[in-house]
């Protein structure tokens, strides 16, 4: 029985219909949503409330926008391995720049240096998941390996309480929550890794060889698959 489409890449793909005939290009999107994380952070590291808001704003609407353009690039057949390399440093570096800049903005605050330790530590740990999910699609030769959902949700939507949180005056606690959560989830990478098997149909003298040259052009990742 195949896994219930999320909720937010549901809803992407009405709005993006409507741009399959225009030039834009799944990359385009991709990097829209790059710099709405890397805003995000600027604005955390402020360390000043409406700053923060304003913060958790873009951030959601990073998160929301990154599947958008998995959604184009079903509907214009436009794919690419560099596409799917793309997007998975795209949403890596967003997360890099949301720990960084909350840790940067609290660095004056009542958790000091901890603050900018926890935040390094969340984005080294995002980046070593980056690192652990490429070399497991890698290893399978697709990007369809196991991932935490509930019906229409996945453990990532959590990401999009940060809004809500942090207008209401829980940053501080959703950053120690958060940042602890993206190590658990670079754990879950690990095993992920650790537990990748290379698809079953290919002889057994190239099973050892098996990635994303070997699956392409289908290669998709956990959320969006490969474009450009």
């Amino acid at each position: 029985m195949a896994a219930e489409t999320p909720w937010d890449q549901r809803l992407t793909r009405r709005l993006v219909r409507p741009l399959a005939r225009t030039p834009l290009r799944p990359n385009h999107i991709t990097t829209l949503s790059l710099a709405l994380g890397v805003g995000a952070g600027l604005l955390f590291a402020r360390g000043e409330t409406p700053a923060a808001g304003w913060g958790a704003t873009l951030f959601m609407l990073a998160r929301f926008v990154d599947h958008a353009d998995g959604e184009l690039a079903r509907l214009t057949g436009r794919s690419s391995r560099l596409g799917y390399y793309y997007d998975y440093v795209a949403g890596a570096l967003s997360s890099v720049a949301l720990f960084t800049g909350i840790g940067v903005g609290y660095a004056g605050g009542p958790l000091g240096d901890w603050a900018l330790a926890l935040g390094l530590a969340a984005s080294v740990a995002a980046l070593a998941g980056m690192g652990f999910g490429l070399a497991a699609d890698a290893r399978r030769g697709s990007g369809d390996g196991p991932y935490p959902r509930w019906g229409p949700f996945e453990l990532e939507d959590g990401i999009y309480l940060i809004g809500p949180i942090t207008w209401l005056g829980g940053l501080a606690g959703f950053f120690v929550l958060g940042a602890l959560g993206q190590i658990v989830f670079s754990a879950f990478r690990l095993r992920e890794l650790r537990h990748a098997r290379p698809p079953a149909h290919l002889p057994k003298r190239h099973r050892r060889d098996a990635g994303p040259a070997a699956a392409a052009p289908s290669l998709e990742s956990p959320r969006t698959p490969e474009h450009t």
